[in-house]
């Protein structure tokens, strides 16, 4: 594929994700139509999961949206697109922001402003979206309404910010070399994670020393979702991400194996780079055994448990400056017995009570 057409690729889900976005519920299938293949197949986070067809996508995502937030409009901070194993992707991080008037998913209405971060990538074919993996963070909406149904974020909960140099959207072809550096910058860091063995027992300092130092940027941001909340550096992310996480689901290869994969690796059905920005995600991004206790608040449950992750990377001179992972937390909880919206239907039937 050329690089005209990538950008034109681009300039097309931007364009019509925003028409979408500002809709009315009765004019969404048709505004769908005008991007979507109409078999299209649709996957997000928890409850939506997976679905197929124009129709399905209309009455059970955006329907109920727009009936929630009539005065929606869609921020994009990040536009990328890439191709990989043949198939274009258009990818994108931002918030879709509105007025919370209705109900949504049994979270009460606010009347408030509400700011609905997402990541997404959108597989195109021929001008038309074929697939789409949509993370809208659902536990980030619960809390902007007023609700915590968890233990309390270690990191910083908050919106995210977009590129420190505001240059996420990517509507230029770039230089090919500088977008195949920037993807593979992401994935020796990445392969750096899963040497990590870390039955080695040196805790903190062995992530800190681990080879990942030599990819991360001194001032770094991992934007981390709902629940996980955002770090700054080095020793930020290894205290309120990185030691928590991995204590509970350690790389170790003396544990019992998870099905699927193999502990932390990762089914990504997109790498893609663009010039500085980098970006893959998996259905399910990691296959892992929960072992240990304490990550979100929650014991040792010893069940295999599936992740859907994304990671949108911005390189700056050779190193990872921003990183930003949407992670469909609601649904990791469902498979813990934690189910977050009950937790909120529930609370909120005693509070009208």
């Amino acid at each position: 594929m050329n690089h005209d057409a990538l950008v034109q690729d681009k300039r097309a889900v931007w364009s019509a994700m925003h028409t979408i976005a500002e809709s009315t519920p009765q004019q969404v299938a048709e505004r769908l139509a005008s991007i979507y293949h109409p078999q299209a197949h649709w996957r997000g986070s928890h409850p939506w999961n997976e679905m197929q067809g124009v129709g399905e996508i209309a009455s059970r995502v955006w329907g109920p949206l727009l009936q929630a937030f009539p005065d929606l409009e869609r921020r994009d901070d990040i536009v990328i697109g890439g191709v990989y194993e043949g198939r274009s992707y258009v990818g994108c991080v931002g918030h879709l922001v509105g007025t919370f008037r209705r109900d949504w998913h049994g979270i009460p209405a606010t009347d408030q402003v509400i700011y609905l971060r997402y990541g997404e990538f959108h597989q195109m074919a021929q001008g038309r979206i074929v697939q789409s993996s949509v993370l809208v963070d659902v536990l980030d909406v619960i809390r902007q309404a007023g609700f915590w149904p968890i233990a309390p974020s270690l990191g910083q909960e908050g919106q995210w910010q977009g590129p420190l140099d505001r240059d996420g959207r990517v509507f230029t072809v770039q230089d090919a070399a500088e977008s195949a550096a920037s993807l593979k910058l992401t994935m020796d860091m990445q392969a750096s994670l899963g040497a990590y063995d870390d039955s080695q027992g040196r805790g903190r300092d062995g992530l800190l020393e681990m080879p990942q130092k030599q990819f991360w940027h001194p001032k770094m941001m991992w934007y981390g979702p709902s629940g996980i909340g955002t770090t700054r550096g080095l020793e930020g992310f290894v205290d309120f991400h990185q030691l928590p996480f991995r204590s509970v689901f350690p790389r170790n290869p003396n544990l019992p194996q998870p099905p699927g994969l193999g502990q932390h690796g990762g089914s990504h059905y997109v790498r893609i780079g663009d010039g500085r920005f980098s970006a893959t995600g998996g259905w399910p991004s990691r296959h892992m055994m929960h072992t240990g206790g304490g990550w979100l608040g929650l014991g040792a449950s010893g069940r295999p448990i599936t992740m859907r992750v994304m990671d949108f990377y911005c390189a700056d001179q050779g190193l990872i400056r921003e990183n930003w992972v949407p992670i469909d937390i609601v649904q990791v909880l469902l498979q813990l017995d934690v189910d977050v919206l009950a937790r909120v239907r529930k609370q909120f039937g005693r509070r009208q009570a």
